[in-house]
């Protein structure tokens, strides 16, 4: 691929792609492109290890074609210093001089990032992984793409329409960004629906015997177990030498509800706060190392937030706890918030609203989604109007598409027959179950803002 597609005759990159083959080779439609979000997950690991779990209806008639963006996995990924990384300053900011160096050490890091990757830092923003895309579409032999994205991978489906309206066969979106926010908006959003998840949890967890915390004051747990965090007095279950901190903490919480696995959840708070034992946590420092891999830079170039100085930040911080009392924020909305102040306007994909005309793009999401919240899938629908379909899960979770027969049924005959859902279409939820096993996790792989970990 050019590695800026506004200069297609200059330097080019190379992106990784992974092909799982129909299984019925005479009742194939085509290809089936697919990504996991992110920004960071690999879509080659997702189609090499089978993670999509597609039903035999789509694995009979599609390849299944994984990619990794560029800027990420085996795609010219972004590399940085890792000592660098440890030292960006938590989020939670509490005078100006912290602002200052928040903004001196995203500099500094910056600079390490594009030094080591090269001229490809600049170029990792989501309009050139449409353009991508559309050049992929025809390597692979398709006419018109077909696609399914997940969380991140929404927002390549969403600019891959707006761009190519006519190559566009299916684009199957589930758990959706909303590419029209503000720096208010997009952090109060985010704070509102990580808040819904946590209360999703709570009500589970005092109906549920199974739970860990069943018959406890949660709230109050929750609320003890944060100062204790902010004091330094809490570790990893089982690493002790492995500090968990407040925005660590609700990392952990907000990524139980993405199964949801609450049972987990609910063990890995009880270990935390005995400070003994094991439990299964969402997150986990990389081994030591000179570089690592961070996919930050592609938010950074989509998203441009800015925020004048701590007095702003402040009032940001105060309007997400008010919406927000038992998380506090978004965490990673926060964290990457964070990571990308001093990026310089103008981006190459600055927010807007959506302006769609031709095909039609099926828009799923559960009600209660911890990461991309339903109000963002609505706000996404509205925008495509005529062009979008809004399908509804009354569940949990991140991605519907393995949320019971109702969805999966919903979004195969999409992609299969290019029949979407009646209008107003919902799917009943699918009660979580107290076992250990979720139905959806995020693909391991670095998480936005949070350079140096990565999702387990």
């Amino acid at each position: 691929m050019p590695l800026d597609w506004g200069d297609s005759g200059g330097e080019t990159i190379k992106l990784a792609l992974a092909r799982r083959k129909a299984t019925d080779p005479g009742a194939r439609i085509g290809s089936l492109v697919v990504n996991p979000g992110g920004p960071g997950g690999s879509g080659v690991q997702t189609v090499v290890q089978n993670r999509m779990r597609f039903s035999p209806e789509i694995t009979s008639r599609f390849d299944i074609v994984g990619f990794d963006p560029r800027g990420v996995g085996g795609s010219h990924p972004i590399r940085c210093s890792r000592e660098l990384a440890s030292q960006a300053p938590d989020p939670f900011l509490k005078n100006q001089a912290e602002f200052e160096r928040l903004l001196s050490h995203n500099q500094r890091y910056k600079k390490d990032c594009r030094a080591r990757t090269g001229p490809l830092f600049d170029h990792v923003d989501t309009v050139s992984v449409a353009r991508d895309l559309d050049a992929m579409r025809e390597a692979l032999g398709d006419d018109k793409l077909s696609f399914y994205g997940i969380s991140y991978g929404t927002l390549m489906g969403q600019i891959y329409a707006e761009l190519f309206p006519r190559n566009v066969r299916a684009l199957a979106l589930d758990s959706n960004m909303d590419h029209s926010l503000g720096t208010r908006a997009f952090l109060d959003t985010q704070a509102w629906t990580t808040q819904d998840s946590f209360d999703e949890f709570v009500k589970w967890c005092g109906k549920t015997t199974s739970c860990a915390l069943h018959g406890k004051n949660i709230r109050t747990f929750w609320a003890n177990l944060l100062a204790r965090a902010e004091r330094g007095e809490l570790h990893y279950p089982g690493e002790p030498d492995v500090p968990l901190t407040k925005l660590l903490l609700i990392y952990e919480a907000t990524g139980g509800s993405f199964g949801p696995t609450w049972a987990d959840l609910a063990d890995f708070l009880v270990a935390a706060d005995s400070g003994s034992g094991k439990a299964r946590s969402m997150l986990k420092p990389l081994p030591k190392q000179e570089e690592i891999k961070d996919a930050t830079q592609v938010f950074c170039l989509d998203y441009l937030l800015p925020i004048r100085n701590y007095r702003e930040y402040a009032a940001h911080l105060k309007s997400s706890r008010k919406i927000a009392p038992d998380m506090l924020a978004g965490p990673e909305a926060l964290a990457t918030t964070a990571a990308c102040l001093g990026q310089q306007a103008p981006i190459p994909n600055p927010q807007h609203r959506l302006k769609v005309s031709g095909p039609k793009l099926l828009v799923a999401n559960a009600l209660h989604d911890p990461a991309t919240g339903y109000n963002w899938a609505v706000s996404t629908a509205k925008q495509l109007g005529a062009a979008g379909r809004l399908f509804t899960y009354e569940g949990w979770g991140h991605r519907i598409y393995d949320h019971g027969e109702c969805a999966v049924n919903g979004i195969d005959r999409y992609l299969v027959a290019l029949k979407l859902p009646a209008k107003g279409a919902r799917c009943p939820a699918v009660p979580p179950s107290a076992s250990k096993k979720s139905a959806y996790e995020p693909p391991p792989g670095p998480v936005p803002g949070l350079p140096g970990w990565v999702r387990s």
